[in-house]
């Protein structure tokens, strides 16, 4: 079988932590909604949607508000956050663009989440990362699971055999429902059972992804 060609990486919990500025970032707006009890989003209840699509984790937070007022907040809300986060960005874990800097000598790296579109694109913005990622993809463009944008960006790409890097179980479930190996970072907001790669650090993965190829023989 042939090796792997490319990695696909989810954002949060895989690459960066937003969770203090987006917690920041839609205080402000709250604060503007009179009619709104809310005020405050907190680094802990973010940290416990990790991984939905958007209008997921405003039905999550904002359980009184009728479906279509809160699907309105929260665009306002991932509108200011794309801007706020382009100026300030997160925080990387630790080794990150050294990673990225050794795995591009040998795979393409993509990213899909899901994120409102200009979520990637303000992380890479604030981080320069611009270099290292030839592709993304996310929820806020195509509105489908995470497995279908998987197999959405690997098929615009013409990927043989990527492989994708994620922290949640709906990650794990991406792979599989796209049908390609799944590594677990362990060291994200999220929990995944009875999977066979794993990384304490993303600083491990150039090592697993190769234990894939050895399996992938």
């Amino acid at each position: 079988m042939s090796k792997i060609d490319s990695i696909i990486f989810d954002l949060d919990g895989t690459l960066w932590s937003s969770a203090k500025a987006i917690s920041e970032a839609w205080g402000l707006v709250l604060q503007k909604h009179e009619n709104i009890e809310k005020k405050e989003v907190t680094e802990e209840e973010l940290y416990s949607c990790m991984g939905l699509p958007m209008y997921d984790i405003a039905a999550k937070l904002f359980p009184s508000l009728a479906e279509n007022i809160r699907n309105q907040l929260m665009d306002e809300l991932c509108e200011f956050e794309n801007g706020y986060l382009e100026k300030r960005g997160g925080v990387l874990f630790n080794g990150l663009e050294e990673t990225l800097a050794q795995l591009q000598k040998k795979y393409k790296l993509y990213i899909v989440s899901n994120c409102q579109d200009g979520y990637i694109e303000a992380f890479i913005k604030a981080h320069h990362m611009e270099k290292y990622f030839e592709d993304t993809e996310c929820w806020g463009r195509t509105r489908l699971s995470k497995g279908e944008s998987n197999k959405i960006l690997i098929a615009r790409n013409h990927l043989q055999n990527p492989v994708y890097v994620g922290d949640t179980a709906g990650d794990y479930q991406s792979a599989i429902d796209a049908r390609i190996p799944f590594i677990y970072a362990a060291y994200g907001f999220g929990e995944v059972r009875d999977c066979d790669y794993k990384i304490q650090s993303i600083r491990e993965l150039p090592e697993v992804v190769e234990q894939v190829n050895e399996n992938k023989k």
